[in-house]
């Protein structure tokens, strides 16, 4: 098991710097209260922790830790203000003549986008398997699982929390197929990353794998 390269470190560690800094900043006081802004970042923060504490023993290509970081910043934005209420989608709703806010859509979208590299990482440097269809089908289905498993949360927490929070954290705004929408988009994020950037993924693990 490779250990880190000392320049390959360096990014991981300023951008873990720069994310903790940008979460005590909106923690402060976001608009739509901390709860929101937990229910919204707090899930990304067991993957964090994981990240910081295998980066020595199993370090990560620097697309993957990139992608955990603007990922995370989408989650912060989205937390800030609720999905349903961001400045840039009501900026977009209004400019584009939009039925709705659709910034919960940019956010699915990020689930399957961001996540998709992790997931071919770890299938790659840790399993048998090799590039090809069956990665390719995998790391979707993986995706795509993870996409629905975020559905039952956001169900489980509106069941649990007050129900003004839970529904702002629901996001559906109205729309009966707001589930299927977002399950849908992740797996398109997933796909369409992979179909862009899977070649830059192969050089930024290589810079890992060969060090």
């Amino acid at each position: 098991m490779p250990e880190v390269p000392p320049r390959h470190a360096r990014l991981p560690i300023t951008l873990g710097a720069l994310l903790l800094l940008i979460m005590l900043a909106t923690l402060v006081a976001p608009p739509a209260g901390r709860t929101s802004w937990l229910l919204e970042v707090g899930p990304a923060f067991p993957g964090l922790i994981l990240l910081a504490l295998t980066y020595r023993r199993f370090p990560m290509s620097h697309l993957v830790y990139v992608g955990v970081f603007l990922h995370v910043l989408i989650l912060i934005y989205g937390g800030m203000y609720t999905y349903a209420e961001t400045p840039l989608g009501n900026w977009a709703k209004e400019t584009f003549h939009l039925s709705r806010n659709h910034y919960d859509r940019v956010g699915h979208f990020a689930l399957g986008f961001f996540p998709c590299f992790t997931t071919r990482e770890l299938l790659l440097r840790r399993t048998p398997l090799v590039r090809g269809g069956w990665l390719t089908f995998l790391v979707l289905a993986v995706i795509l699982a993870i996409g629905a498993f975020w559905e039952l949360i956001e169900w489980w927490t509106t069941l649990i929390v007050a129900s003004d929070v839970g529904t702002a954290f629901l996001g559906s705004q109205g729309d009966p197929w707001d589930a299927q929408w977002d399950m849908l988009l992740a797996l398109i994020g997933a796909a369409v990353g992979l179909a862009l950037l899977a070649r830059v993924h192969d050089r930024s693990m290589a810079k890992v794998t060969d060090a």
